[in-house]
C-alpha cells in the first residue's frame, strides 16, 4: 500500500442477518447471535438445505424513504441502505455538495448481485416476449448497477468502481479505494460489498453440493473449524465503510474507528475451484499484507477468518496461518463470524472489516459458534462459542477463494 497518506475509517453501514446497523451487529457478535434461519424469500421444500443468513425484517423504506425504490432489486436496496447508514454514521451531509463531490468516490465489491435480476428479466422476456419486458428493470441486470445508484442518490461525482473477484471482492474494493485516495487525491470513498440471497444462487450452490446439508446424510450446520463441517450456509448483506484521508477526517472532527495499515493479495493457480491444501496463495497474501503494514506476525492480536465451514477452506486457512505465524500460531485468536452470518460471498470481507472495527472499539473477540467436535487439521484458537474480552491493537482480515484469489487486510487502532 502506498505509504504517503494515512487512511482511516470513520463510518459504517451494516446490514446483516446478525444485526442491522453497526451497533446491533456488534452486539450480536458479542452475544454469539446466529442469523441463520429458515429461508422465507423463496421455496426450499424440495431441497435438502433450507436455511440461510437471511436478513430478517429488512425494510428499505424505513431507511431510505419510499421514493425511487420501486424498480430497484434487493442488491441495490441493500447497498443504498448501507451507504446511507455509513454516511449518517460518519456525519457526512448528503447529497454531497457540488464543491466537494469530485473528491468523493464509490468502490463496491459484487459478484452475484445481478443473478436474480438477469434471471427474472430473461424469464419475462421468454414467457411474454421482448416487447412485454419492463425496460425500467433492465439496469438491474448489470453488475455495476448498485454502485452506480449509490453515486446517483448521494451525488457522488468522483470515481465509481465495481470489483468482482468472488469472495475477495469487498476487501479488494477497499484497497481500490485506498489507492484512489493515495494516488488521486480523493478525500473520502464509500467502500464495501453487497450480496443478496436469491433462489437462483441458492439452488445453484445446492445442486453443486456446496451447501451444508445438501448431500445425503449430512447435517445442515454452519460450524467453521469443527469436524462436522460439510459446506457453506449462504448469507446476504451489505457493508459500506467510509474511508478517509486522515487530515480530511481530522478537519471534520470525525470519530475514527480504525486505521488501515496494509493489504496483500496473491493468486494461487493451483486452486481449481478447490482450496489448495498447500496454502501458498493464502500465506503469500498474509505475508505481503504484514510487510505492507510494517508489522511482524507477533504484532497481530486477532485474525478475522475466511473460514466458512467447508472442509478445505478451514483446513487451508489453518495451514496458511501456521506458515505465517510459525510456532506462535496457536496463541493468536482466530474466529469466523460466518458461523453467525453465513457465507456472504462478495460482502464477506467488508463484513469481517466491520466486525474487526467493533473488536477495536469494544474490546472483545467474536466467537466461532456451533463449535463442538475438534478437528486436528484446524487446531488453532478459534474462540469457540463464547465471545472473549480482549484489547487488541492490530487485526488481520482474510478473504480466500477456491478459484485462486486471496486477499488480506490489516487494520489497527488509530493513534
Amino acid at each position: 500500500m502506498p505509504a504517503n497518506k494515512r487512511i482511516v475509517i470513520t463510518g459504517f453501514g451494516v446490514l446483516s442477518s446478525v444485526g442491522i446497523g453497526k451497533e446491533d451487529f456488534w452486539a450480536g457478535l458479542k452475544e454469539g447471535r446466529s442469523g441463520i434461519r429458515p429461508v422465507t424469500l423463496f421455496d426450499t421444500a424440495n431441497l435438502n438445505s433450507k436455511t440461510a443468513g437471511e436478513i430478517k425484517d429488512f425494510d428499505p423504506e424505513s431507511i431510505l424513504g419510499a421514493k425511487g425504490l420501486r424498480t430497484f432489486d434487493r442488491s441495490t436496496r441493500l447497498v443504498l441502505s448501507a451507504a446511507k447508514m455509513a454516511l449518517d454514521d460518519a456525519g457526512i451531509k448528503y447529497p454531497i455538495a457540488e464543491e466537494e463531490t469530485d473528491s468523493f468516490g464509490v468502490s463496491l465489491g459484487s459478484t452475484m448481485g445481478s443473478v436474480w435480476s438477469i434471471s427474472e428479466f430473461d424469464k419475462e422476456g421468454l414467457r411474454e416476449g421482448p416487447r412485454s419486458v419492463n425496460p425500467a428493470l433492465f439496469p438491474n441486470t448489470v453488475i455495476n448497477a448498485p454502485a452506480s445508484q449509490v453515486s446517483i442518490r448521494f451525488n457522488i461525482q468522483g470515481f465509481n468502481g465495481t470489483l468482482s473477484t468472488g469472495f475477495c471482492s469487498s476487501l479488494d474494493a477497499v484497497y481500490y479505494a485506498i489507492n484512489m485516495i493515495n494516488m488521486y487525491g480523493y478525500s473520502a470513498v464509500l467502500a464495501g460489498g453487497v450480496e443478496e440471497l436469491c433462489e437462483q444462487t441458492y439452488k445453484g450452490f445446492h445442486k453443486l453440493g456446496h451447501l451444508a446439508g445438501s448431500r445425503p446424510g449430512k447435517e445442515e450446520i454452519d460450524c467453521p473449524f469443527d469436524k462436522r463441517r460439510n459446506g457453506i450456509v449462504l448469507g446476504e448483506g451489505s457493508v459500506i465503510a467510509i474511508l478517509e484521508e486522515l487530515e480530511h477526517a481530522k478537519e471534520r472532527k470525525a470519530e475514527i474507528y480504525a486505521e488501515v495499515l496494509g493489504y496483500g493479495t496473491s493468486f494461487d493457480p493451483m486452486s481449481k475451484n478447490i482450496y489448495s491444501p498447500k496454502a501458498e496463495g493464502a500465506s503469500r497474501a498474509m505475508k505481503i499484507c504484514l510487510d505492507d503494514a510494517g508489522l511482524a506476525s507477533g504484532d497481530i492480536g486477532y485474525i478475522s477468518a475466511s473460514a466458512d465451514s467447508t472442509l478445505d477452506c478451514d483446513a487451508m486457512e489453518t495451514a496458511a496461518v501456521r506458515k505465517v505465524f510459525g510456532k506462535a500460531a496457536s496463541a493468536v485468536p482466530i474466529s469466523s463470524i460466518k458461523s453467525m452470518a453465513g457465507e456472504t460471498f462478495s460482502c464477506s470481507g467488508a463484513m469481517n472489516l466491520a466486525a474487526a472495527a467493533g473488536v477495536l472499539r469494544d474490546n472483545f473477540i467474536p466467537p466461532t459458534i456451533n463449535y463442538k467436535v475438534p478437528d486436528r487439521r484446524c487446531d488453532l484458537d478459534c474462540v469457540p462459542n463464547t465471545a472473549r474480552e480482549a484489547k487488541v491493537k492490530n487485526i488481520l482480515i482474510n478473504s480466500f477463494s477456491p478459484a485462486g484469489s486471496n486477499s488480506s487486510l490489516a487494520i489497527g487502532r488509530y493513534a
